[in-house]
């Protein structure tokens, strides 16, 4: 395993909710990305974006609605369009195989926390503590990544200081929300990482 991916590493297995079409083209390569659903086991479901080469799909059909496995990290970038999402989350694949089993959504990271941790409650009354990680990644560059962590765990990091290093596991978790624009209400979609584990690295 390399530095990078001990670092960030996502698998996930879902259905291909939409084929790949054209995303962007840097340094002579083309990426396409497609849309992919994962169910949880409480029956919902979470769309997450797949960016990849086309060198990988090159030899792979891939189809709606087939079941797939991918390999990859995490990755943010700022949508400077004035449309959609601000911060935009989607896994670069390294590695596709069409599969079948049950759904999989892992993420393992290690950053740094980039903004002051911010505790709050539900309307449950649950704990919800919301952090934002910057994971390093290779040429000097990283990724920001909204993360939420829940109970115990939260109230723990609620105390963490900018700077401090942390490790965590959890899931990418797609939500919608309702956001006043021009005075009418646009439905959007928010990306985080939901935490299952989380701990200071050392």
């Amino acid at each position: 395993m390399d530095e990078n991916t001990s670092r960030n590493f996502a698998q996930l297995i879902g259905v291909i909710a939409a084929p790949p079409v054209f995303s962007h083209a840097s340094r002579g390569e083309t990426f396409y990305t497609f849309p992919m659903e994962i169910a949880r086991l409480s029956g919902a479901t979470d769309t997450v974006n797949i960016i990849v080469r086309d060198e990988l799909i090159r030899d792979l059909e891939l189809r709606e609605a087939e079941k797939l496995s991918v390999t990859g990290e995490l990755r943010s970038f700022n949508n400077k369009s004035g449309e959609g999402a601000k911060l935009v989350i989607t896994v670069f694949a390294k590695e596709l195989n069409l599969c079948g089993g049950d759904d999989m959504n892992c993420v393992r990271l290690t950053g740094t926390l980039c903004k002051p941790p911010n505790l709050r409650m539900t309307p449950m009354g649950r704990d919800i503590c919301d952090l934002m990680l910057a994971v390093n990644r290779r040429y000097g560059r990283s990724d920001y990544l909204p993360c939420i962590t829940w109970g115990l765990k939260a109230r723990e990091a609620s105390e963490w200081d900018v700077g401090t290093v942390v490790s965590l596991e959890g899931r990418i978790q797609s939500r919608s929300y309702i956001k006043i624009i021009g005075g009418e209400p646009v439905e959007k979609t928010a990306f985080e990482v939901s935490v299952t584990d989380i701990s200071e690295f050392t």
